[in-house]
C-alpha cells in the first residue's frame, strides 16, 4: 500500500492587494495551502491505472508524489518530422506499429513537425514516445485537449496496446468518461480520495465503435485488430 500525506504550500507575496484581501476576508497565508491524504493499494501486478477527479483535487500533486520519476514531461521535438523524433533505436516498422497502436493513423502526418499537428495528434505522439522510451509512463491531462469521441477511441487503442506488452501506463484525467474505454486495472478518485480495483472485460467496447462519430480531420488509424 502506498500512503501519501501531502501539504502543498503557496509562496504568497505580501502585496497591498494580498494584505487587503486577507484583511477583508479574514484569511491567512496558510489558508491557501492544500492538504491531500490517502492510500493507494496498488497490486503487485498491474498494467493500467487511472487517477481521476475534478480540477483542484490534487491529481497531479499526488501523481508526482507517487510516480514522480515517471511523470511525462514536455518532450523536445526538434526534427522536421515526428517520425524522426522517435527513439533512434526504433526501426521504421516499430514506429509505424506504435503510431497505429495509439491511434495516430494519418501517415502523412508522420512526416510533419510536431508543432503543426492537431492537439489530438500531439497527445498520441507524446503517448507513443513515452511508451517507447519507458516501461512505466504517467500521462497528465489525459485526453483533456481532444474531442470526447476521440478520447473514447484513443483510450481503447491505448488499452489494447498496453495489454499486448509488459508496459505500465497511468492516466491522469478530469474526465470520468475514459474509464470504460481505457479499462484500467485500478482507479483512484481524487474527488472522494477512494481507491478501488476494476473488473476489466477485455474487448467489450469493440462492437460499440461503429456508433462513435470521430470529428472531421481525425484519423485514428487501424486500431482494431
Amino acid at each position: 500500500m502506498r500512503h501519501f500525506d501531502i501539504i502543498k504550500t503557496s509562496d504568497i507575496e505580501k502585496t497591498y492587494r494580498v494584505a487587503k484581501i486577507e484583511s477583508d476576508f479574514d484569511l491567512k497565508s496558510e489558508h491557501a495551502n492544500e492538504h491531500f491524504v490517502g492510500d493507494l493499494d496498488v497490486p503487485e501486478h498491474w498494467q493500467i491505472g487511472l487517477i481521476v477527479g475534478g480540477s483542484g483535487t490534487g491529481k497531479t500533486t499526488i501523481a508526482k508524489n507517487l510516480f514522480g520519476d515517471y511523470l511525462i514531461k514536455g518532450f523536445k521535438y526538434s526534427h522536421k518530422s515526428v517520425v524522426d523524433d522517435m527513439p533512434q533505436n526504433m526501426t521504421v516498422e516499430d514506429i509505424s506499429k506504435i503510431f497505429y497502436a495509439v491511434g495516430f493513423g494519418s501517415v502523412p502526418s508522420w512526416l510533419k513537425p510536431y508543432d503543426v499537428l492537431s492537439n489530438g495528434e500531439k497527445m498520441r505522439v507524446d503517448i507513443a514516445r513515452a511508451i517507447s522510451e519507458n516501461d512505466l509512463s504517467v500521462f497528465d491531462e489525459f485526453t483533456s485537449v481532444v474531442d470526447r469521441q476521440v478520447a473514447k477511441v484513443a483510450s481503447l487503442a491505448i488499452h489494447r496496446m498496453i495489454k499486448r506488452t509488459n508496459k505500465q501506463f497511468v492516466a491522469i484525467s478530469c474526465h470520468h468518461d475514459v474509464e470504460e474505454w481505457l479499462e484500467p486495472d485500478w482507479i483512484f478518485n481524487t474527488d472522494t480520495m477512494q481507491f478501488y480495483f476494476t473488473q476489466a472485460t477485455g474487448n467489450r467496447k469493440s462492437s460499440q465503435l461503429e456508433n462513435v462519430s470521430v470529428p472531421s480531420g481525425e484519423n485514428l488509424g487501424n486500431i482494431i485488430i
